[in-house]
């Protein structure tokens, strides 16, 4: 195993770890890492060019070899909402939560890889891993986010039922 490929399982193991571990809610993590790589891709370009506005040392025009505003922007979301949600998954929940959790992973992996700096992006992007989670995206994706999705409607439903048992 090359080290390009160390890298990419990190990437993919280590949010997926801490989630579990801090017992934050995934789903709305991975959806909020969807709001982030929306902010990446259509904020990015003119948040440099404010940034230039205010500051003689950021250059006029969009420098695509800067990528922190990029990965600021894709990672704001993700992290302002997992201090948020700290100890928010209880009881046997929290295990339910690595399925969405491994989808966070793994949507991460697929956004930063390309946006690493040239040589390192290149080698992730040359590896067998990156090509066979490039083969199954569609369905990594649409899964992460269908898991997603039905375990925030679980929790609002068992919030909904709890309300509605003590009005009784």
């Amino acid at each position: 195993m090359h080290s390009n490929e160390i890298i990419l399982i990190a990437i993919i193991a280590v949010p997926a770890l801490l989630l579990f571990w801090y017992q934050i809610n995934a789903s709305i993590i991975f959806l909020s890492l969807c709001l982030g790589y929306v902010l990446m891709q259509f904020v990015s370009p003119d948040a440099h060019e404010l940034l230039a506005l205010f500051s003689a040392h950021v250059a006029r025009g969009i420098d695509a070899g800067n990528i922190w505003p990029r990965i600021i922007l894709l990672l704001l979301p993700p992290l302002l909402t997992s201090l948020s949600l700290t100890k928010s998954v209880k009881g046997n929940k929290k295990y339910l939560n690595i399925l969405p959790g491994l989808g966070v992973g793994l949507l991460l992996a697929m956004i930063l890889s390309p946006i690493f700096p040239f040589h390192l992006a290149n080698n992730i992007i040359k590896s067998e891993l990156w090509l066979e989670l490039k083969k199954h995206q569609a369905i990594i994706v649409g899964l992460s986010g269908l898991v997603s999705v039905i375990m925030i409607w679980m929790d609002h439903s068992h919030l909904a039922s709890n309300k509605a048992s003590h009005k009784k």
